[in-house]
């Protein structure tokens, strides 16, 4: 087990991504902290199973863009760990909309809860990453920073300022010990795809069977490789970099 009695904190893991990498952490022998804002009975469905199998999991629900929120969840994790090893800032939002018809409101919701969201946990779990000379924090961006994509130049731009942190962080962060990696998903087929766009499911697999070098879908079971490895002792030598998941898509 690569993640063996590692604590590790999930940002928005009811669902998608950052649900199968708490399932995939916890298969590696991590204790996790499952952070959430709403599908709850999803959430503790996720809870049951895993603490079924014997795996210790702390569900904390908390706004990533409120300092306060945090910093207790993260007391919270420290009370019943007594330890922060990996922090995934996977939450995030990405409504779309014409650039020119995003309010002001929106600007600054989604760079909140994307950008704002992820420095924010970064800083709170510092001290104590910082304390024991150790850590791994794992940045989720998007595929949209490379290609860019129609209606979603806010989400774009908060993606873009995530890879921008990593690297600056990189710079400081590695002198306490911590490691800090941004990750590029592609377009993956989560719930909140499939409730948004049920219909067009075979028109989605057809684009992007001819958009990528691997012709198949992804889904969020894809990604959990990757910030498993970025998340262990295999990847002692590498920060500020952002690796691409996205099935070829991006070729860089």
């Amino acid at each position: 087990m690569r993640l063996k009695d590692r604590v590790a904190i999930v940002t928005g893991a009811s669902r998608g991504i950052g649900n199968a990498v708490v399932r995939g952490f916890a298969r590696e022998g991590a204790h996790v902290v499952l952070n959430y804002i709403e599908h709850e009975s999803e959430v503790m469905q996720t809870v049951q199973t895993l603490e079924a199998d014997g795996v210790q999991i702390l569900p904390y629900r908390a706004d990533i863009t409120s300092d306060e929120q945090i910093l207790a969840m993260v007391d919270a994790a420290m009370a019943r760990f007594g330890r922060i090893d990996i922090l995934v800032n996977n939450a995030g939002i990405y409504p779309r909309k014409h650039w020119y018809e995003i309010t002001e409101e929106e600007w600054d919701q989604v760079l909140g809860i994307n950008l704002k969201g992820c420095f924010l946990c970064c800083k709170a779990v510092y001290p104590h990453m910082k304390q024991k000379g150790y850590g791994r924090i794992i940045n989720v961006s998007s595929v949209t920073f490379w290609n860019g994509i129609e209606n979603l130049a806010h989400y774009t731009a908060s993606k873009g300022g995530i890879i921008g942190l990593t690297r600056g962080l990189a710079r400081e962060l590695g002198r306490d010990g911590i490691g800090i990696n941004a990750i590029t998903p592609g377009a993956i087929q989560t719930e909140t795809e499939l409730e948004m766009f049920a219909d067009q499911q075979e028109v989605f697999v057809k684009q992007f069977a001819e958009l990528q070098a691997l012709p198949q879908r992804l889904v969020s079971d894809d990604v959990v490789g990757t910030v498993v490895f970025l998340a262990s002792e295999d990847s002692a030598m590498i920060t500020g970099q952002t690796i691409n998941v996205d099935g070829g898509w991006m070729l860089h």
